[in-house]
């Protein structure tokens, strides 16, 4: 098995509680993983490991979390519960309401699922997402969640390297930026028949943000398949950034040379800058980013700590923008 590193940035032995629930899980599936049932029985158990969602995840998909290498990425922080993180959700597409997404995701299809890669790179086309996420094996990592609305969550995340993945279509020199987008099909996700954002949802990096160790493209969470309201079947995880940039059911990568439109950017520029890097030194227009509520939480006992640097993933990461004023570059 292989266990990388500890970082800087992993949590200390102070924040480490009970985390018996999400390791029976993982306990659970490997067990299942092991019974000679066959790939669809597996993934049946998947489905039903997601309390009531019904996913439809390749079957070659579901087969390779048979061998997730664990990570020390996170480890001794104290995991949110996996009915908060699948039932608190910001994905606008289905809805602006926290409950939105889980009620409402059950009619995305994720499988099939092929993702356009364009631009500046010698290996463009379409892609089947089995075939890129199969090239590599399976990481868990667990990493911090920063929402931008000052809450927060620590998610044990499945899946692989941004970098690894990005590589594999050799962006030329010329390639300076990553443009992401969503799907779009409002017939699957009806928050997209609504205003508010200019549909599809857009995010950008660049390059190297993207090729950052930390870059982390998710298919799953908690040792099993991403569920719908998660982002299914693959996201972007950022730690160091606010959890808008971590774009959900990317269905496009393109490689391109300035720096490009990203949704809530062009929606309010004032108030989402392009690099919306994790900075308790810059308020939101309407809130403070000092501190975060730290899910799940109270009325009486919110949960709030105090918000760091990067989300405490300084040393990792404060290289790529040194020299930059971090107020203005927001």
């Amino acid at each position: 098995m292989l266990i990388l590193n500890k970082k800087a940035s992993d949590c200390s032995e102070s924040e480490v509680t009970d985390q018996s629930i999400y390791l029976n899980r993982r306990q659970f599936m490997k067990t299942t993983a092991g019974v000679a049932l066959g790939v669809g029985a597996i993934g049946q158990v998947s489905a039903a490991l997601q309390e009531g969602n019904p996913l439809s995840p390749s079957s070659s998909l579901v087969s390779s979390f048979q061998n997730i290498v664990e990570t020390s990425y996170g480890k001794g922080d104290k995991v949110s519960p996996f009915n908060v993180a699948t039932s608190y959700n910001n994905f606008y597409e289905f809805g602006y309401g926290k409950s939105d997404p889980k009620d409402r995701s059950s009619s995305l299809k994720t499988a099939p699922w092929t993702i356009s890669v364009e631009g500046e790179a010698e290996r463009t086309g379409v892609f089947d997402l089995d075939d890129i996420i199969n090239e590599s094996v399976l990481e868990e990592r667990i990493y911090r969640l920063r929402c931008v609305e000052a809450w927060s969550m620590v998610i044990p995340w499945v899946g692989v390297s941004l970098a690894s993945v990005l590589k594999r279509f050799q962006p030329t020199s010329k390639a300076k930026y990553v443009y992401f987008e969503t799907l779009y099909d409002p017939k699957q996700m009806p928050g997209q028949l609504g205003g508010g954002l200019d549909w599809p949802y857009r995010e950008g990096l660049r390059i190297d943000e993207a090729m950052n160790p930390l870059a982390f493209l998710a298919v799953g969470m908690y040792g099993s398949i991403l569920p719908n309201q998660n982002g299914a079947p693959v996201r972007l995880v950022l730690p160091w950034k606010y959890g808008f940039k971590s774009i959900k059911s990317i269905v496009k990568i393109r490689f391109v040379e300035t720096m490009p439109e990203t949704t809530w950017s062009m929606l309010a520029p004032s108030e989402y800058g392009f690099y919306a890097n994790v900075n308790p030194s810059v308020d939101h227009p309407r809130w403070s980013q000092q501190q975060e509520r730290r899910l799940p939480g109270g009325v009486l006992f919110p949960n709030v700590i105090e918000t760091k640097m990067f989300n405490g993933y300084e040393e990792e990461v404060a290289s790529l923008y040194a020299g930059m004023d971090l107020k203005r570059f927001y």
